[in-house]
């Protein structure tokens, strides 16, 4: 409850109460649509916008926000307790180019608009190993379409995992998608030097499952 009350009054913080509409809810509670206008209503630029999507406690939004202030980063997570700390990090810390949306990821398009969004990060997702739950995977189709709804063309989608089987899957996703492309496949990044300096942001979980000999692997890909 305490987290709640302080999460309110976050001037970076976004909830939505109705998953039917775009409506949501900012600072103090007041009802605002922020589809079309992240840019111009909360970051106040026209920088380059970011999603991490299941951002859990948004150690990626906060490292990434740090690393280029000349882009946008939302982390979206149906979690209120996770995104706090995130949010929390992100104002202590100045980071105005920082925010977090709590909503449901399978309604993405209330919430942006088409074309909006230039990249979407999914940084150790639930990999949903259990027989019939792979439409839950965040690499699934399924949310590839809800993807190439808010993304603009040939916008990136960037995959970090541990998880092998995640990690098969989603390749066998873009190769069956005549309208994705693979621009690059790893399956242990810290083996040789890391391709882009943002792999050595580390999550929660990321950590966690290192420390116990899990390798990281990590996709990169457009969609049309």
């Amino acid at each position: 409850m305490r987290k709640f009350s302080d999460m309110i009054s976050f001037p970076n913080y976004y909830q939505s109460f109705d998953w039917k509409t775009s409506t949501l809810k900012a600072k103090g509670l007041v009802d605002v649509e922020m589809s079309g206008c992240w840019r111009k209503e909360h970051f106040k630029n026209e920088n380059p916008l970011v999603l991490e999507l299941a951002c859990g406690g948004g150690e990626y939004t906060v490292g990434l926000s740090a690393m280029y202030p000349d882009k946008n980063f939302i982390g979206v997570d149906i979690k209120g307790n996770r995104i706090y700390r995130g949010a929390k990090q992100c104002l202590e810390n100045d980071y105005s180019n920082g925010a977090f949306l709590r909503c449901r990821i399978e309604i993405l398009s209330n919430f942006f608009e088409a074309g909006e969004v230039d990249e979407i990060w999914i940084t150790f997702p639930d990999p949903f190993l259990r027989k019939g739950k792979a439409k839950k995977r965040l690499t699934s189709p399924r949310f590839l379409d809800e993807y190439r709804k808010v993304l603009k063309p040939g916008g990136l989608v960037h995959l970090k995992t541990d998880e092998p089987n995640l990690y098969a899957y989603t390749l066998e996703v873009i190769e069956e998608d005549e309208k994705c492309t693979l621009l690059y496949q790893d399956d242990d990044i810290y083996s040789k030097e890391l391709p882009l300096p943002e792999l050595g942001i580390k999550t929660y979980y990321e950590q966690l499952h290192e420390d116990q000999g899990a390798t990281i692997k990590y996709v990169r890909y457009t969609i049309h």
